[in-house]
């Protein structure tokens, strides 16, 4: 795909955030949008723009399976996926309920492997495709009670290192995009987590702690058009990197791979554990 070409790209969780952004600049720059999510009435302004808007619960098997139905019959040159729908909820891993992390998974992994696998076919047959995979710093690294939702980030990680390298020879390129902080309704999203695990007598000291500093680095959050920018890129080089950092913060995940373990455990425990 030149960086110049423009063509027909599917992108989930477009009803707000980073999904709503990429699809509003796409849009703008001449492509032919495909915005899928859950609220319907959150995309109209998407849809008034030219989009064509269809419904997606990325943990559902059966609505995967219809989104793909209606892409395949109404656009079935598909150039592009940019799989952006994602769940947050944080909490100490003693604390959080096995069916919560169950639900981060099915939503951050299984979910976006499952409709990544049913669109695959239609790629290989074409000879051609580019999928771009929202990840985060937070699978990069991790924080006091961000460990199941890293985990889910970090095998997302791997899963498209290894699509990377069975995809290419298809002519089907794979690409990480990690944002760092991001002005999005993740906050709001993960706020009632935040308060539950506020209310364990072991750990809620440690998370008024990680919660006082998640909300005063988030003040320096980036705009969802910087990600969405990177997006465009990730879709359109003609070689792209392997990942694509983007956001406030996101170069902290540099700082981790030079970082001795101690300093690093030393710097996060200082703010956030005690």
């Amino acid at each position: 795909m030149a960086s110049t070409s423009r063509g027909t790209v599917l992108i989930t969780g477009a009803s707000s955030g980073i999904g709503a952004a990429t699809a509003r600049h796409l849009l703008q720059r001449g492509w032919t949008v495909i915005a899928a999510a859950r609220r319907l009435e959150a995309m109209q302004e998407l849809q008034r723009l030219g989009a064509t808007v269809l419904p997606l619960d990325i943990s559902d098997a059966e609505s995967r399976r219809a989104l793909v139905e209606a892409v395949e019959q109404q656009h079935p040159q598909l150039d592009g996926l940019v799989n952006n729908a994602g769940f947050g909820a944080v909490g100490p891993l003693e604390t959080m309920s096995l069916e919560q992390a169950r639900a981060l998974f099915e939503v951050n992994v299984f979910g976006l492997m499952g409709l990544t696998q049913l669109l695959l076919p239609s790629m290989r047959r074409r000879g051609r495709g580019r999928i771009v995979n929202l990840s985060s710093i937070a699978g990069r690294y991790v924080t006091p009670g961000s460990g199941w939702y890293g985990a889910s980030k970090f095998a997302l990680e791997g899963l498209s290192d290894a699509l990377r390298l069975e995809l290419r020879p298809l002519g089907i390129q794979v690409v990480l995009v990690e944002p760092g902080l991001i002005q999005t309704e993740f906050a709001d999203r993960v706020a009632p987590s935040r308060a539950a695990a506020g209310q364990s007598q072991e750990y809620g000291r440690m998370m008024e702690r990680v919660n006082a500093t998640w909300t005063a680095i988030f003040r320096g959050a980036s705009d969802p058009s910087v990600v969405a920018r990177t997006i465009e890129t990730a879709l359109t080089a003609t070689n792209p990197q392997d990942r694509y950092l983007s956001g406030h913060l996101s170069g902290t995940v540099l700082a981790r791979n030079l970082m001795p373990t101690p300093l690093w455990d030393w710097m996060l425990g200082r703010s956030m554990t005690g």
